[in-house]
């Protein structure tokens, strides 16, 4: 199984985090899975940046982004060249490094 690992990041995974994920999951579900709470205030319908991170390894292991989150991404606080939406990157059979970025543009937050 796949693992997907995660950089520290200041407020949800101080220490870094590896965890499994099953081929055919979200990023943004798996992170969930294992308690790792990225934003995603548009409840995973590609409707906003707030899942964005960074793929700094396996990148090419992933479907090319469709347009609609091209277009989205447009938007995301530090946008990279290996930037995609979590809930849309569908993970697969290689291991990912990613990136949760410190800031993200948020104008809903779920926990409120």
């Amino acid at each position: 199984m796949p693992q997907l690992i995660v950089l520290p990041h200041e407020h949800l995974c101080p220490e870094g985090a590896v965890i499994e994920a099953r081929p055919g999951i979200s990023i943004c579900d798996a992170l969930l899975e294992n308690d790792i709470e990225i934003e995603h205030a548009c409840e995973k319908s590609c409707a906003c940046t707030t899942c964005h991170v960074v793929v700094r390894e396996g990148y090419e292991s992933l479907e090319p982004a469709e347009e609609l989150e091209d277009d989205m991404l447009d938007k995301a606080w530090g946008l990279e060249p290996t930037s995609r939406l979590s809930c849309q990157a569908i993970v697969k059979d290689r291991d990912l490094v990613i990136e949760i970025p410190k800031y993200t543009i948020n104008l809903a937050s779920e926990h409120h």
